[in-house]
């Protein structure tokens, strides 16, 4: 098993753990009007690119 040699410092801690944050979600909004993940059909509307692509129930 591992064991280290010597007692890591906060600052060696701290620049390890740098790129462990949680990233923000990006959000792009439709022309709809509703917020939705870039490169991802409109969950409100379903378009893509301006086009038509997933149908939606009649409301």
């Amino acid at each position: 098993m591992a064991v280290q040699q010597n007692k890591k410092s906060k600052s060696k801690k701290g620049m390890r753990r740098s790129h462990d944050r949680v990233a923000v979600p990006t959000i792009v909004y439709c022309a709809c009007g509703e917020p939705t993940v870039p490169h991802r059909a409109c969950p409100s509307c379903g378009t893509y690119k301006g086009r038509q692509v997933v149908a939606q129930p009649n409301e």
